[in-house]
């Protein structure tokens, strides 16, 4: 019996997931349902990575190839940049992003709880160097720069062109 409850439980939210998938748009497909699939560089953090045959493989116009060897590696390199691509990240986009959002969790939480809590134990017991270091400034650095400052300040330099030459 609590078996019974527990299946129509289970098809009561198949049957919802099925209606909400049919309620979508009808035009669109199950790859653009989500948005992440459309944009996948929203901030265009890879913009310098759109690399085409073109960028990378021209002939001048003294020296060319047969077209149906230009043609074939355009294609060939399209083809194998997409595939070796999809399959390097086959293998390592999830142990990479896997380790990723490790090493942006830890470093997250060694600014939240430990760099910044040190920060401010330093900021608030460092007031006194503070006025310390400005008292050394304004009264031995200042006027030794101020000084130096004016004497230099009176050199000038006049520039002549020779025309004896």
């Amino acid at each position: 019996m609590e078996d019974q409850g527990l299946n129509d439980a289970r098809t009561m939210e198949l049957m919802e997931i099925k209606v909400n998938v049919q309620s979508e748009d009808l035009n669109s497909t199950l790859s653009d349902a989500s948005p992440l699939v459309h944009d996948r560089d929203p901030k265009r953090v890879n913009k310098s990575l759109k690399v085409t045959f073109e960028d990378v493989i021209a002939e001048p116009p003294s020296v060319r190839s047969f077209d149906k060897v230009w043609l074939w590696s355009h294609v060939l390199f399209e083809v194998s940049r997409l595939w070796i691509y999809r399959f390097i990240s086959l293998l390592l986009a999830v142990p990479v992003s896997l380790a990723a959002g490790i090493l942006f969790a830890v470093l997250s939480f060694l600014h939240i709880w430990l760099i910044m809590p040190c920060v401010q134990l330093l900021l608030i017991n460092m007031h006194w160097v503070q006025t310390v270091w400005g008292s050394i400034l304004n009264i031995l650095i200042s006027p030794l720069f101020i000084s130096i400052g004016k004497s230099c300040g009176r050199i000038t330099i006049q520039l002549a062109n020779d025309e004896d030459k």
